[in-house]
């Protein structure tokens, strides 16, 4: 059940047309997302901790916790990145976790990561989450942490969410929101649009950095998720905020 309802976010600025600069949406997409990530892979740490003042590690902590694992289960982690939020599920349960990773580089850094982590205790492997190289019903949970909205077809990739998971398994999604607070939510929106892509170019590619405030913008509201996640065979969904709205962990239970 989706317990908060919002509008759609407008995408007119008087009487002109705001014109999107890059796709949101299918194989064009995709590619272009693996290629970035490739390239910003070795600076990916620092900006996020950078731009998000440290923020980041708390709401990493708040969709772990919503997993509420026993030991010995097997957790999947989409669009792992350099696997802090895998590292973070191990940190917390008794628990196997396999990182999936669309760019090679970022699961390059996971792995050298996971040295100091345990080794034993993860793989790291490069897949599309489009397509998971899974047989059904071999995962407890599986996480996907701000890369639901590079993801290029959302149906696609919830199918294949609920078909790897086992009965009772856990999705997790964890994304930004539009912010439930006005004021905030303008604060919010001049930092990402203006101060982060500044932030970017000097860490690494500057089209990477103003994707990201793009892509939030052309992601789906809250409802039309929950929606798509009991679609695609979930028995319920449900939300819930961080930080004023700018984040939100989507949980769907198979």
């Amino acid at each position: 059940m989706c317990r908060i309802d919002v509008n759609l976010r407008p995408i007119l600025s008087g009487e002109i047309t705001i014109m999107p600069e890059f796709t949101h949406s299918g194989e064009a997409k995709k590619q272009y997302v693996k290629q970035m990530f490739e390239d910003i892979s070795h600076r990916y740490d620092l900006f996020n901790h950078l731009s998000s003042f440290g923020i980041d590690i708390f709401w990493r902590k708040k969709l772990v916790n919503k997993l509420n694992l026993s030991s010995g289960k097997l957790v999947l982690d989409v669009a792992t990145g350099t696997g802090d939020v895998a590292f973070a599920v191990r940190k917390k349960y008794d628990v196997k976790v396999i990182g999936l990773d669309y760019a090679y580089n970022m699961v390059k850094i996971a792995k050298e990561k996971s040295k100091k982590h345990g080794e034993e205790y993860f793989q790291f492997v490069q897949g599309d989450g489009e397509h998971l190289p899974f047989k059904d019903n071999t995962f407890d949970a599986l996480t996907i942490s701000y890369g639901f909205r590079n993801i290029g077809h959302y149906e696609e990739a919830l199918s294949e969410f609920f078909r790897v998971l086992k009965p009772g398994g856990k999705l997790a999604i964890m994304e930004f929101s539009e912010p439930t607070s006005k004021w905030f939510g303008a604060l919010f929106r001049f930092y990402f649009n203006k101060v982060i892509p500044k932030i970017g170019a000097l860490l690494a590619r500057a089209d990477a950095f103003r994707y990201l405030p793009e892509s939030v913008d052309h992601f789906p509201p809250r409802k039309d998720v929950c929606h798509m996640i009991v679609d695609a065979g979930f028995h319920k969904s449900e939300v819930y905020d961080l930080t004023f709205g700018v984040s939100s962990i989507f949980m769907g239970y198979k």
